[in-house]
């Protein structure tokens, strides 16, 4: 059925247990001056001035390229730019209602102005459930095509209720200037896999707050995957409502010249027991390559027995390209299973490449299968296997465009672990 409505630092931290010290961040920037838990949120454009770049929710942001969604007027973004269709499974349930349906908003507040923004805007959203103890007997696909680069904002709801278990596919297409919300709601016992491909053309701008909440005994694969845009922005704030609550968040982004591809991830541990990790790898080629990833994790003090990881790798293959890499912890208890973070910036291994072609594999070929290397393990997570053919096949587009002629110069990791190397390290998950 169908529905239509900085230069590379080369720099790298890993930390497979983190001290229970109250704030504690390393990577390119200094600990915020507050605790992550205490930012304004709300549903009023009015309670975010217009920013100015200087704020840390927009440190590395370009703000002339994102000023159209900023709604520095009325607040209000009133284009119509975009049209979502959906083919869902014949187990699941799609509605489109208006903005005041109750169950809009119940995965939390906006964080920022352009979050804000967006729900202010948007006259309709659509509502994607899975009903309880529902199985989904195929991949729901929730296509937003964009047709015009006015500012427009959209919403989107995905809800699993209890004890169902789905996958939903987020994927956007098109030129547009797009604010979008999209809310996940994983009820008790649910299991839930959503996927979002950001494959706009040039010229689009889109900053999209994702806002999870995960229940009890529940699991949600949230995935990322951004190639096209001129700028695209995604916030994840993730919350934990029960214990034994179990989130993996992935990420995969190639950014190309002159492209912005910024990711920032805030998890907040509030009850105890629940485990999540992250893990995010990209690319950058082309002069003005710009990828931004921000990973912040919150563990309460009430959030006793909390498992937490998260790691960020970029693979830079050619000057001019710049990628900032901050990954952020906040502890109120020292009685926790395990807390960590790793993040790493550099070029090709120079010993990966001598090994290829000391085999009769020619350089350029030699560097393609390395960063096909590089992506691999967070591709064969994805378990959508047309999803992962149509990234595999991005990415070999983008190498071939380049002929992934570089500089071998290698930078890598401080810590040893090679750009490579596997998502979660083995240490992590003992401690």
């Amino acid at each position: 059925m169908t529905t239509t409505t900085n230069e590379p630092t080369g720099l790298s931290t890993d930390h497979s247990r983190a001290v229970a010290d109250g704030k504690h961040s390393h990577g390119v920037a200094a600990v915020p001056e507050t605790s992550r838990a205490a930012r304004r949120t709300s549903f009023d454009v009015a309670d975010f001035p217009v920013p100015t770049g200087r704020e840390e929710e927009w440190r590395f942001s370009p703000m002339d390229r994102l000023a159209p969604l900023l709604a520095a007027g009325d607040g209000l973004l009133t284009g119509h730019g975009v049209l979502t269709t959906v083919v869902e499974s014949p187990e699941v349930r799609v509605e489109i209602v208006d903005r005041d349906d109750e169950r809009l908003g119940s995965a939390g507040k906006p964080g920022d102005r352009i979050a804000a923004a967006s729900w202010a805007s948007f006259p309709r959203s659509t509502v994607v459930t899975l009903p309880r103890e529902a199985v989904a007997s195929q991949v729901t696909s929730v296509v937003v095509e964009g047709s015009s680069l006015e500012p427009t904002a959209t919403h989107l709801l995905v809800h699993a209720e209890p004890m169902s278990e789905g996958t939903v596919v987020l994927d956007h297409v098109g030129q547009a200037t797009l604010a979008e919300t999209v809310e996940i709601v994983v009820d008790e016992g649910a299991h839930l896999t959503v996927i979002s491909l950001q494959d706009w053309a040039p010229g689009s701008v889109h900053d999209s707050a994702h806002r999870l909440r995960v229940g009890r005994d529940a699991t949600l694969r949230h995935i990322v995957v951004t190639l096209g845009g001129d700028v695209v922005r995604i916030t994840p704030d993730a919350e934990f409502t029960g214990e034994g609550a179990d989130l993996n968040a992935l990420g995969l982004y190639f950014a190309d010249a002159g492209q912005h591809q910024e990711h920032r991830l805030f998890i907040d541990h509030a009850v105890p027991s629940c485990r999540s990790r992250v893990a995010y790898k990209g690319a950058l080629q082309g002069e003005g390559a710009h990828s931004v990833w921000v990973g912040d994790v919150l563990i309460q003090a009430k959030a006793e027995g909390t498992d937490t990881y998260e790691l960020n790798r970029n693979l830079v293959l050619s000057d001019g390209a710049r990628a900032d890499s901050v990954p952020n912890l906040e502890i109120e208890t020292g009685v926790i299973e395990g807390a960590g973070h790793a993040s790493a910036t550099g070029r090709f291994d120079d010993e990966q490449l001598f090994y290829l072609r000391s085999r009769g594999i020619h350089e350029v070929d030699a560097r393609r299968l390395v960063v096909l290397g590089f992506f691999a393990e967070l591709l064969h997570q994805i378990g959508v296997p047309e999803v992962e053919d149509r990234l595999l096949a991005s990415i070999e587009n983008e190498l071939a465009r380049s002929g992934v002629v570089v500089a071998p110069h290698a930078e890598g990791s401080a810590d040893g672990a090679p750009l490579t190397g596997e998502a979660v390290p083995a240490e992590a998950e003992q401690a």
